[in-house]
């Protein structure tokens, strides 16, 4: 069911998307990883904005994403509760530390299909300086799993005079990064850091692409 309302979503919303928010997509490395994702994987994105879901969504547009949501959002009203159960998405609940919604995306992982994650579990205050700091589901289902992670990253501009821009990465494999002699959790902290530096390296390659814009108006 979740698959015919998500092409019913994206169908309606692809020419107001790109009317309005007039994406701009970049990759480190076209040739390896495109948009168009072959087989299983995880998707992982910085978190400006829930727009980000939207924007990953589009991004991908011939796959169906199922994004681990945070249960606050489930707990807003009936019609967004309807509407997230209707795209499929996988509830997180944060608050009683329960990691079951792990088991859940390693179902759909095995079905070969693609999970999406927003590792730092929460949108930043104005203060805070992004992305903020990692949470390391992403890295444990990839351990797992054997899923590739698709690091992407965009620059959060919805609704305003600049472009939504979002960076593709080139798939991680988590699996070949473990290192034997070290433990577990040092393993999933390393990768867990180098996922989210390849987060920053693109978001400051965003920040650049921005100034280059803004030098040529």
């Amino acid at each position: 069911m979740f698959f015919l309302f998500h092409w019913l979503v994206k169908i309606t919303g692809w020419l107001p998307y790109c009317l309005i928010l007039r994406p701009k997509i970049s990759y480190e490395n076209k040739a390896i990883q495109s948009r168009r994702i072959k087989g299983r994987a995880i998707v992982v994105s910085n978190h400006r904005s829930v727009w980000d879901v939207a924007a990953a969504m589009f991004t991908f547009p011939s796959r169906t994403l199922r994004c681990a949501v945070a249960e606050l959002m489930y707990r807003k009203n009936i019609f967004m509760t309807v509407f997230l159960h209707m795209l499929g998405t996988v509830k997180v609940d944060r608050t009683s530390h329960d990691f079951s919604f792990l088991s859940d995306c390693g179902k759909i992982l095995d079905h070969g299909g693609v999970v999406e994650i927003y590792p730092e579990s929460r949108l930043p205050f104005k203060h805070e300086k992004t992305p903020l700091e990692f949470k390391p589901s992403a890295v444990y289902l990839a351990l797992q799993t054997g899923a590739p992670i698709i690091p992407i990253c965009n620059n959060g501009r919805y609704f305003v005079k600049q472009r939504i821009r979002v960076h593709i990465g080139c798939p991680i494999d988590a699996r070949k990064m473990y290192r034997e002699e070290l433990s577990e959790k040092e393993n999933v902290a390393n990768i867990t850091a180098y996922v989210r530096g390849k987060i920053i390296e693109f978001q400051k390659q965003l920040e650049e692409q921005e100034k280059e814009d803004n030098g040529r108006r």
